[in-house]
């Protein structure tokens, strides 16, 4: 199927102007200021963009597709994610990924769901383990599950929080090392994700591993930065030094503009840029609230919704559109290793391309070249939708 967008304004993430796009089969195939002699044609569909934005279809790099929770017990389980959640939110690619329950969330079947998602037409991806240290695989080890199991691309462990193992720097050398070394013998980022809590260490075992070892910045993406003031000063003396940090955007409206200032902030400091930061949403995992005591005493969860609106809240407070897009677009694009291929509007790039209407609002979705969402209404839905 071939599909025309014409007269398309795009972001790309970088502004190109007015320009038409034509996507073959999943490909964005031509970028030109003029493409004829396809419309009419049979299996053609054309789109006429004009006046409309077009930009990267959104990467959340942070997402509980089974489904998180369970810290009041398991009634307080998150139910998994549906498709048409993510693409009425204009997200196309995710990293799927568990929590603080490992059990009754297990690998098995958090790879089930991604591939479950992918069949449905998105691009999933996951991370082994969870919150524990020594980490927890399908095969007995971080190397072998990267290596052998589609679609993981890296290992997730807890740092500095009260429901982590509190493992050391030199547990965490040990283990993106593991990571490092899978990811280049199966052409995967081998990511190590970090959720991090409001812990006494924040970032210390992080900066143990850069001061003694040959670990890159590039493999460590700690996550849930805007915690505390404490680790947002953490995040930015990492990202001085060459490392990535991940934002979480909150779930409610007051939590979405509050990380949105603090986002804002961040990247008014200096040697801090949108090349480095990313965005998630916690999707589907919960987001509990604890006592002095460390007793849990309310839980939510949170929604893929969050991330689009702080896309558009940072845009109303001034930053430019190309730099936002950055950090839901082609830096976890770059952090995934598929620079070129996700988080762009470019030629051989995935057609995953996102339409927005006056004030950024969301209208369509073309995902791997098929038309997900047009004009509000929702045309991919999962199985069971």
């Amino acid at each position: 199927m071939i599909k025309l967008l014409k007269n398309a304004n795009i972001y790309a993430p970088e502004p190109l102007g007015v320009k038409d796009i034509l996507i073959v089969d999943e490909t964005i195939c031509r970028i030109a200021d003029k493409i004829e002699g396809y419309e009419g044609l049979p299996d053609v569909e054309t789109f006429d963009l004009e006046g409309k934005t077009v930009v990267p279809g959104y990467i959340d790099m942070h997402v509980h597709i089974t489904g998180g929770g369970g810290e009041q017990g398991p009634a307080s389980r998150v139910p998994e994610s549906q498709l048409s959640i993510f693409t009425t939110n204009g997200i196309t690619t995710v990293v799927g990924l568990l929590g603080t329950d490992g059990i009754t969330r297990s690998i098995e079947n958090l790879v089930a769901k991604a591939r479950a998602l992918n069949d449905e037409g998105m691009t999933a991806y996951t991370l082994t383990s969870a919150y524990g240290y020594p980490p927890v695989t399908m095969t007995g080890s971080v190397e072998k599950d990267i290596m052998m199991i589609t679609p993981m691309i890296g290992v997730k462990v807890a740092v500095s929080d009260h429901r982590s193992s509190n493992p050391t720097g030199e547990d965490l050398i040990a283990l993106a090392t593991a990571a490092r070394r899978a990811g280049l013998l199966s052409n995967t980022p081998g990511l190590v994700t970090m959720h991090m809590g409001s812990g006494k260490g924040r970032l210390n075992p992080i900066f143990y591993v850069l001061d003694n070892s040959d670990v890159s910045p590039k493999n460590l993406l700690p996550t849930h930065m805007l915690r505390s003031p404490e680790l947002i000063e953490d995040g930015v003396e990492l990202v001085r030094r060459g490392g990535y940090i991940d934002c979480t955007v909150g779930c409610t409206p007051e939590e979405m503009e509050e990380g949105a200032a603090q986002i804002a902030d961040l990247l008014n400091r200096e040697g801090v840029n949108a090349d480095h930061v990313t965005m998630s949403t916690d999707a589907f995992g919960s987001q509990p609230k604890f006592n002095e005591i460390g007793e849990c005493i309310g839980l939510t969860y949170a929604s893929p919704k969050y991330l689009h609106q702080t896309v558009q809240s940072l845009v109303r407070r001034g930053l430019p559109l190309e730099e936002v897009l950055k950090m839901v677009t082609s830096t976890p694009a770059d952090l995934l290793a598929k620079k070129g291929v996700k988080g762009c509007v470019a030629e051989g790039a995935d057609a995953d391309i996102l339409v927005l209407g006056e004030e950024l609002a969301i209208e369509s979705l073309f995902m791997r070249g098929k038309t997900a969402v047009l004009n509000g209404k929702v045309l991919m839905k999962g199985r069971f939708e």
